[in-house]
């Protein structure tokens, strides 16, 4: 198997229909018929709720939700509610993780370091909150994290706020914590950034920082 990781830009999608392709792949991934793979999408507006998400955390009701356009997605995730939209840089890594020398702890380590490595690029200083998930830019959070392993391999992913307009975080309780706020590049920066030049310099960190795949014996 390939020690490269493929790095796959999908555009924007549906949350729906990318979720149903990483499943594909993660299939394909248990059973080595591809390498490790990070898809990277942003997706229309939606509300995903984790396993043991509260229903209460959704603020907006369903008529507000229909003239923005925001869906609702129930998902196998752990964690609360979220929210994905438009320039929102999201990133589902399908890593076999015992392949790499890797724990769920230390893949999710992995993440926290590439997002935190590619915000110091723009002069962002961000950090892991000792008590809560993701990666954050003083009080507020900048990047959701949301993880599942499944027969050795991950799914589900981060979603780093860049140009996300942050309006629609009102819509729920992000993450189920109602004493922080949310942020996004830009608006730490006030300036706009170009998804691009961020997704590249993300790609970039990602493939140089992820362990190499452990010499494992499979000669008969």
């Amino acid at each position: 198997m390939d020690k490269d990781l493929k790095i796959a830009y999908l555009g924007e999608v549906p949350y729906r229909k990318a979720f149903e392709q990483q499943l594909e792949l993660h299939a394909q991934r248990v059973e080595d018929r591809i390498p490790d793979t990070l898809l990277l999408l942003e997706h229309p507006h939606v509300y995903t709720l984790g396993r043991h998400a509260r229903e209460g955390n959704i603020v907006w009701n369903e008529a507000e939700r229909k003239a923005r356009r925001v869906q609702v997605e129930h998902v196998d995730r752990g964690g609360d509610v979220t929210y994905h939209g438009p320039g929102q840089l999201v990133g589902y890594p399908l890593i076999k993780i015992a392949d790499r020398g890797l724990t769920p702890r230390r893949l999710v380590e992995w993440v926290e370091t590439l997002v935190i490595e590619t915000l110091s690029r723009y002069g962002i200083k961000s950090y892991v909150h000792p008590d809560y998930h993701g990666v954050w830019v003083g009080d507020a959070k900048i990047c959701a994290i949301g993880m599942r392993i499944r027969k050795g391999v991950s799914y589900h992913g981060f979603a780093l706020n860049v140009s996300t307009d942050l309006d629609y975080f009102n819509g729920i309780v992000p993450c189920g914590i109602r004493d922080k706020r949310v942020c996004s590049v830009n608006a730490v920066l006030g300036m706009h950034t170009d998804m691009e030049r961020l997704r590249e310099t993300l790609s970039r960190f990602a493939r140089s920082t992820l362990p190499e795949i452990r010499d494992i014996c499979r000669k008969s």
